[in-house]
Formats: structure tokens, C-alpha cells, sequence
């Protein structure tokens, strides 16, 4: 199993000690690095600028929100970062949710698996550069024909010639459809909240798109990166109370009521009345309530608290259920090194 470092996306202000993170994280024998956006700082930009210090790991966005540009602009990022890299850039994308793509970016988001299939074969055209680019899709028409449209469009090939026509591209997915789809359409899945306890159920969605006709995976060759705090830590109830704010803000704030992607999960692991409550509570703003209302289970299914015995015993079990690398966030460089010996094992 390989390890990711998972930058994330930034708060009020930059981080100040992600360069240091990214050369520890590559001198500790890390796969790749990570960073991700939701409606501030972008997922592209600390890649490149962090990741020219570094000469191996590969270089991903986990994840780059669709909506935030079109197909075209995105294949653009990816074959640049990619010629930047030497060949590093791994494309990972996701649909986000209503609140983001409707508030934020002004689209629409209906229709979010369609959208997906419809974007991503859009980018693996721009990649292969076999012929000019065209879609015509319900959510993605190229050339542009649609209300406004002078018809001059014209089909185009990429100026640049990609480094890497296949390019991999991972799918962030949670419910199972989506999933499904990323086992046929995608090279891997960025498993968010992932319990390998529900192993079984994952196995039955993804090999629904392993087997559907021309699926470009399979089980051997798909990748399966699963976030999770991992900490090798003497107090791990620490970690578990720092984790119970974050655990209620994605529950009860990071989406609308009556469709939060993240809260969908934890039901699906068995939580449905602990996220009624937390919901509940975040929403009336009982913040502080509604973290105390978190269950040390709910955060115990997806993270890895404890001494290095234990991790590595966790370690086991999420390899054993079929993931091939953690994507692991981490606070500081010293704290990336303390797990050193469970990225050489």
C-alpha cells in the first residue's frame, strides 16, 4: 500500500510549512502529494509551486471541482502540470455539491453523473490529441451551439502535445452510482470517509462498473486512495476530540439540509440518528453540542488514532479491504516522519 500526503485546501491565510511538508513527505518515501479546493484557494496552483522542489511523487488534485472550469480549461491544467512534472500529474475531479456549484460557481448541478461522464470523456479527447475536440453532450457541447452561439465555433486540437494521453484520472465518488460509474470511467477512486468494516459493500459498487461493457479497469490495475487522519500518537483520545469539530462541521454545515453528501455516508455506515442529531444541532448553531454529540466510533471507522503497533494493525485492515494508498493529512513535518516506518514497511 502506498501513502499520500494529502495538503488539502487553505484556510484564512496560506500555510506557511507546506514546502517543508512536501520535501519531508517525498524524503519519507511518500507516492504522491495531494492538494484540493473548495471556495478559496485552488487545486493546481500549490502543486506546481510546491511541487517543483520535488523529483519524484506524483502530483494530484484531490479534488478539482467540475464546475469550477469547463472540460477543455481542465485538460489544459492537467497536460501542463504534467509536461512541468515529467510526468507526475495525476487529475483528480469531482462534482462537489449544490451549495458550491450553484452558490459559488453559478452552474447548475443537476444531473451529476451525466456531467461527469460527459466532462471526462471531454478531457481524455484534449489528451489523446487524435483528433479535434468535440461533444454533444446535454451539459457539454463543443463547438458551442447553444443560445448566443454566433456559429463560428470550431473544433480544436490542444497547441501542446500532452506528455501522457492516459494521464490518470481519479473520481471522487461516495454514494454508490457514482462509484459504480468511477470503476468503469475513471483509473481510480478518492474514497472519502472510507470504513473498511463496509469493505464489502464498496466491493459490490465498484465491481458493478468493472463489469459494465467497455470499463476501462479492472480490479488489478484501479487505484483506490482512501483519506483518513492517520496520527501515531501516545493519546490518541486527543486526536479523537480534535476530530469531533471537524467530524460536525462536514456532518451538519457542509452541505443543505436536505442534501449533505458527507452526512449520506456516515448513514450508510449506521450513524442515521447520531447525524439526525448533529445535523440538527450544527444547524441551530450549537456548534460546540454538536461535536460533543459526535460518537468516538463514527470517527474511529475512518481514522487511525494510537502508538505504531497499533497503526500499523489499522494499516492492515485498510489494505486488506482493497485500498492502495492513504491519503493522510498531517499537521507538521515531525509528524509526517513519525510515520516514516509504517510508509517503509
Amino acid at each position: 500500500m502506498k501513502f499520500g500526503l494529502q495538503l488539502g485546501y487553505w484556510g484564512a491565510q496560506p500555510p506557511t510549512d507546506v514546502g517543508e511538508l512536501v520535501i519531508a513527505a517525498e524524503e519519507s518515501g511518500f507516492d504522491a502529494v495531494f492538494a484540493a479546493e473548495s471556495w478559496g484557494s485552488d487545486a493546481f496552483a500549490p502543486l506546481a509551486w510546491w511541487g517543483s522542489a520535488t523529483q519524484r511523487v506524483r502530483l494530484g488534485t484531490s479534488v478539482a471541482q467540475m464546475s469550477a472550469r469547463t472540460p477543455a480549461a481542465t485538460a489544459m491544467h492537467a497536460l501542463t502540470l504534467d509536461h512541468l512534472s515529467g510526468g507526475r500529474a495525476v487529475l483528480g475531479l469531482g462534482v462537489s455539491g449544490p451549495q458550491v456549484v450553484e452558490g459559488w460557481y453559478g452552474q447548475p448541478f443537476a444531473q451529476p453523473l451525466r456531467r461527469t461522464r460527459e466532462y471526462v470523456d471531454i478531457v481524455r479527447q484534449v489528451l489523446a490529441r487524435e483528433a479535434p475536440v468535440t461533444s454533444a453532450g446535454k451539459h457539454y457541447r463543443l463547438p458551442y451551439d447553444g443560445p448566443g452561439a454566433t456559429g463560428l465555433g470550431k473544433p480544436l486540437k490542444p497547441i501542446v502535445h500532452p506528455l501522457r494521453a492516459e494521464l490518470p484520472i481519479w473520481l471522487g465518488a461516495e454514494g454508490p452510482k457514482n462509484v459504480a460509474q468511477t470503476a468503469e470511467i475513471a483509473d481510480g477512486w478518492l474514497a472519502i470517509y472510507y470504513a473498511p468494516r463496509l469493505a464489502g459493500m464498496y466491493d459490490e459498487w465498484l465491481d458493478e462498473g468493472f463489469a459494465r461493457a467497455g470499463a476501462r479497469r479492472s480490479r488489478a490495475d484501479f487505484e483506490i486512495a482512501a483519506s483518513a487522519q492517520v496520527v501515531v500518537t501516545d493519546d490518541p483520545a486527543a486526536e479523537i476530540e480534535r476530530m469531533r469539530w471537524v467530524s460536525a462541521l462536514y456532518i451538519g454545515g457542509m452541505g443543505a439540509p436536505e442534501l449533505n453528501f458527507h452526512a449520506q455516508v456516515y448513514r450508510r455506515m449506521g450513524y442515521g440518528a447520531e447525524v439526525d442529531e448533529i445535523s440538527a444541532l450544527f444547524q441551530a448553531g450549537r456548534k460546540a453540542e454538536a461535536a460533543a454529540a459526535v460518537p468516538d466510533e463514527l470517527i474511529t471507522d475512518t481514522a487511525i488514532f494510537g502508538d505504531e503497533a497499533h497503526v500499523r494493525a489499522r494499516l492492515r485492515e485498510w489494505e486488506d479491504a482493497g485500498v492502495t494508498m492513504m491519503l493522510i493529512s498531517v499537521s507538521d513535518a515531525e509528524q509526517l516522519r513519525r510515520l516514516q516506518p509504517l510508509v517503509e514497511q
